[in-house]
């Protein structure tokens, strides 16, 4: 699965070009022209990366990477600040405030999908790597085959895809409608209790006899991949 990426630009013309450019990369790309658009846009699914525009309407871009440190789930999501503004000082600030990293505008866009790149290797390396491995648990996401230990796993299109969406971030809890967004997509309408369905035809495929069981359901909120569950087996 592609890494999700946030673009923060209120000038629609720079905002399309990372837009067009970001996607023929195979990242997965949604836009906001504001901070409310933005925080309402990550309520509803967390990207992995973040691209900021310094200077937005109604709340600053620095103001908006302040309160996506402050918040737990956003404190982790690499940010790069996209500004006009090249003075060191300026640098220092946006830094500072927590960004990960800093590109003035007029940008190279290769060099701005390098650092993309670079900045997910560091913080979510599953995204950009062709294997996925936790415990004896192995995705090859060129082939699409899935091993466990030295046993072949035989999954649909729909389970192969919501065990690479859980597997890309061991641990992090999703609600069956994200789940529902980041798989099936937003463009399909499925019932929230498909995802039940799918989750346990998962289940049967993954374990055998007394295996332990990486999918971690969380009452009230979703289903997890537990990174810690060949601890338990």
């Amino acid at each position: 699965m592609p890494a999700t990426i946030l673009i923060v630009e209120d000038e629609t013309d720079i905002a399309t070009l990372l837009r067009y450019n970001l996607e023929a990369e195979d990242f997965r790309v949604y836009t906001a022209e504001t901070g409310d658009e933005a925080q309402h846009a990550i309520a509803e699914k967390l990207p992995d990366l973040i691209l900021l525009d310094w200077m937005l309407p109604e709340v600053s871009g620095i103001e908006l990477c302040r309160r996506f440190r402050a918040r737990e789930e956003t404190s982790r999501v690499p940010i790069i600040m996209l500004t006009a503004r090249g003075e060191e000082e300026e640098r220092v600030r946006g830094l500072s405030t927590g960004a990960d990293d800093y590109v003035v505008k007029p940008f190279s866009v290769p060099e701005l999908i390098a650092r993309i790149h670079a900045l997910l290797r560091r913080s979510s390396p599953n995204l950009v790597t062709n294997a996925l491995k936790v415990g004896d648990l192995e995705i090859d996401r060129t082939t699409h085959r899935v091993r466990r230990g030295v046993r072949d796993i035989h999954l649909g299109p729909t389970e192969y895809r919501l065990l690479e969406y859980l597997m890309r971030h061991p641990g992090r809890v999703y609600s069956r409608e994200q789940l529902l967004d980041g798989v099936w997509g937003n463009d399909v309408y499925v019932d929230e209790r498909t995802v039940d369905v799918h989750i346990g035809r998962l289940r049967r495929a993954i374990n055998r006899g007394k295996e332990a069981d990486p999918i971690r359901t969380v009452r009230g909120a979703g289903y997890a991949f537990d990174e810690r569950y060949d601890q338990r087996a």
